[in-house]
């Protein structure tokens, strides 16, 4: 199966996203993660969020379209919006395409077959190693050694990686969105809010729980909530 390209919505005005958020679940290879009408909300919450492209309508009031998009820093966005005179602004954010309201879905197709060139176009092969920094000084980590990730309960601006053999590191001020950048695609996937786990370390699973194959110091072996957000893109990972 391939996988999905999975997106986040935004329109202040709900009527326009709930038509956008229509003709996005209609087309087979999006993904619709979150829709949003509140442009600050989204920028509260995108780094926790796993997503390839953003929608989003320009002009809204206070932190407007091209604002999120900048801010957003690298990820596919496709534009929408009513006025014309906007595309060139657009573009100069490196608007993968700019759709004029009211979007048709042929038209929208055509954007998600850019996506999936720029997208493509991104792919790299992954190091190695990587280097973190962290509570002791800069780390360089072997990505098939890490079991999890998980938000510190003392700081939620800095993430606890497990590795196989039990030993914990603290990671400084990372996103969840940054540390799987730097992390094979197929291998790790968000399953909660909290939580990153690498797929080989999956012993069994339901729609609500994992339970890996490595155990706490208990002896217990470790079990974490499936959350309905990423249940999705964790079954597309795990059927490949």
């Amino acid at each position: 199966m391939n996988t999905k390209i999975k997106c986040l919505l935004l329109d202040d005005e709900l009527p326009g996203l709930t038509f956008l958020k229509m003709i996005c679940e209609q087309q087979p290879q999006l993904e619709v993660v979150k829709a949003y009408n509140n442009p600050q909300l989204l920028l509260d919450e995108w780094q926790d969020m796993e997503f390839d492209l953003l929608i989003t309508d320009i002009e809204m009031p206070g932190v407007n379209g091209l604002q999120v998009a900048e801010a957003l820093r690298g990820k596919a966005v496709i534009f929408t919006t009513a006025y014309k005179e906007f595309a060139l602004d657009a573009f100069e954010k490196n608007a993968v395409d700019y759709l004029v309201k009211p979007v048709k879905a042929e038209r929208l197709q055509q954007a998600i077959e850019k996506v999936q060139k720029f997208l493509g176009g991104q792919k790299r092969v992954k190091p190695k190693q990587i280097q973190l920094n962290t509570d002791k000084g800069k780390a360089l980590l072997d990505p098939d050694k890490i079991f999890c990730i998980l938000t510190s309960e003392i700081d939620s601006r800095d993430k606890i990686i497990i590795m196989n053999d039990g030993s914990r590191i603290t990671v400084k001020n990372a996103s969840f969105e940054k540390l799987l950048d730097m992390l094979p695609d197929d291998d790790f996937t968000r399953i909660n809010k909290k939580t990153a786990i690498a797929l080989r370390n999956v012993a069994y699973y339901t729609h609500e729980e994992i339970r890996a194959n490595i155990n706490q110091p208990d002896g217990s072996p470790y079990a974490f909530p499936l959350s309905e957000i990423y249940r999705s893109a964790f079954g597309e990972k795990v059927r490949k």
